[in-house]
């Protein structure tokens, strides 16, 4: 055998060791995960996967499901989603940059904040959606988490099953390596945070004591410093940053169903919610 491929069979070896520790749900019933990968090794073992990508996936789906919407999660830039959205008879959300009359809806929460009621719109991401679809091949209850509906979701997935997985999306380097995200490490411990009674494992823990530390200095400073954050202002869509640190302004929790987030839990169809803006400057 050779050098090569004696190193593969190696790495082959010690990732199965690693799957198989992240997935055991025997030490504890609260996980915190990255990625489609995290989704992949932690979604069989789980009841609930809770997918959080704060800027700005989850928290787009969080302000169409205020306006009672459902919401098809697609793959980025690969055509499925103007196929999807041509078969559903439904809207169909562009790059930001695309934005005109004929075309009004984006990943941007603001642009959401416009749908009509009761629609259905299909909503490519590269990071948020790509986890949904990935999560959503097991038998577990697939949630949109972000800091909007931390508390709701939390509520949700304590009442949904035993085993909850919260998957921090992330976002990608150039060559399509995980570049873990501070943002959604804040969202993900927003939800564990309300997952106190459970046994959380340390990764969720410390996303827990990310999301505290990130509260107390102000959620929209917080936000706006991250990587993600200064990218968003550089490319004029600081405001976004706004939207996504709205801490529990609303009660709706989106379930994956049918291949589509519908509005689930105590706030079902209702208005949205003005913005409340978490404390920071």
């Amino acid at each position: 055998m050779s050098e090569a491929a004696e190193g593969d069979r190696v790495g082959e070896i010690f990732g199965r060791g690693r799957v198989s520790a992240a997935s055991d749900p025997s030490p504890f019933t609260v996980r915190v995960g990255w990625g489609e990968e995290g989704a992949a090794a932690l979604g069989p073992t789980s009841d609930v996967v809770v997918v959080v990508d704060v800027i700005t996936f989850t928290t787009a789906v969080s302000v169409a499901m205020d306006r009672g919407c459902s919401v098809h999660p697609s793959r980025w830039d690969d055509g499925s989603a103007t196929q999807l959205a041509a078969r559903l008879g439904a809207e169909l959300a562009v790059s930001r940059s695309l934005v005109d009359e004929d075309h009004p809806y984006s990943l941007s929460p603001e642009t959401l904040s416009r749908l009509p009621f009761g629609a259905s719109i299909v909503l490519p991401s590269p990071n948020g959606s790509a986890v949904s679809v990935a999560a959503a091949t097991g038998r577990a209850v697939v949630i949109a988490g972000s800091l909007r509906n931390a508390s709701a979701v939390a509520r949700f997935a304590r009442r949904a099953g035993r085993v909850i997985s919260v998957i921090a999306a992330g976002e990608r380097w150039p060559d399509q390596s995980l570049d873990p995200a501070l943002e959604d490490q804040i969202g993900a411990g927003a939800i564990v945070d309300g997952l106190r009674r459970r046994r959380r494992s340390p990764e969720a823990q410390a996303a827990a004591a990310v999301f505290l530390q990130a509260r107390r200095r102000g959620l929209r400073a917080s936000l706006r410093q991250t990587v993600s954050g200064r990218e968003q202002a550089a490319r004029g869509y600081g405001q976004e940053v706004e939207w996504a640190a709205a801490l529990n302004v609303s009660a709706v929790v989106p379930v994956l169903r049918d291949g589509a987030f519908r509005p689930g839990g105590p706030g079902t169809v209702r208005q949205t919610l003005p913005l409340e803006f978490d404390g920071g400057s």
